[in-house]
């Protein structure tokens, strides 16, 4: 019998290898398996299982997005970090099962947070863009607790190993929220929540209409990086915009 934590673990180490980007692959159709075995058909929305992602085989836009449609609002809350005035405004575009996106919060995140979003000199916003439907189930649960939502986004990425599997395990993902005070019935609640769910899903789309063809993706004021970038890669991006 093959070991699940081996296997995914195995299959996190040899994504993260190569520090490119997860794909961000068509939604292919087909429901999974709830926690009391019922088929939740919305979930086909999240597309498959990390492991069988591919690349989004549409054309991508030939033209950049323009600072005007990358801040336009979507119909979820936006949910941001730092001072709204900063000169330098930077979206990602992030997904919890990838493994890319683990490493940029990991080795990335924190310096960069401490040097210039706790000093106003960044204004950052995160956005969903779900590969997977487990990463679409917790990233309901990010939704759920929106008060947490950075917490439980670090959280999530950290932990992949405890939750990201080759099926959707609804109370592996729960238990990541739990201690920081999601109750299951509430996090249930939303999984039925249609305005949560179709919120998500105009988020992944607003992103591939912008360009995003996998995660993580960036927009430093409106310039467009990709992948697990290192700290000195976005401060020669950013300080000369700060001049």
């Amino acid at each position: 019998m093959i070991n699940r934590r081996i296997l995914t673990s195995g299959l996190l180490a040899s994504l993260a290898t190569g520090l490119g980007s997860c794909g961000g692959g068509p939604d292919l159709g087909g429901g999974t398996s709830s926690a009391n075995g019922k088929k939740d058909d919305w979930k086909k929305s999240f597309g498959q299982n990390p492991a069988n992602d591919s690349l989004d085989i549409r054309q991508p836009r030939t033209a950049p997005a323009t600072v005007a449609e990358l801040m336009e609002p979507g119909k979820l809350k936006e949910m941001t970090l730092g001072n709204p005035a900063a000169k330098v405004t930077i979206i990602e575009y992030f997904s919890l099962t990838c493994p890319v996106c683990h490493k940029f919060h990991k080795d990335t995140w924190p310096a960069f947070k401490r040097q210039y979003i706790d000093t106003g000199k960044v204004y950052f916003i995160a956005r969903d863009f779900p590969i997977g439907r487990s990463s679409g189930n917790a990233a309901i649960a990010l939704r759920c607790d929106e008060g947490n939502f950075f917490k439980l986004l670090n959280l999530y990425l950290a932990q992949q190993r405890r939750w990201v599997s080759q099926e959707v395990r609804l109370d592996a993902i729960h238990a990541i929220a739990a201690p920081l005070g999601l109750t299951r019935t509430k996090f249930d609640s939303c999984l039925a929540n249609q305005d949560i769910i179709n919120g998500i899903k105009e988020a992944k789309q607003r992103g591939r209409d912008l360009g995003v063809i996998g995660t993580p993706t960036f927009f430093i004021n409106g310039k467009q990086l990709r992948g697990a970038i290192t700290l000195a890669k976005l401060s020669a991006e950013i300080d000369p915009l700060l001049a």
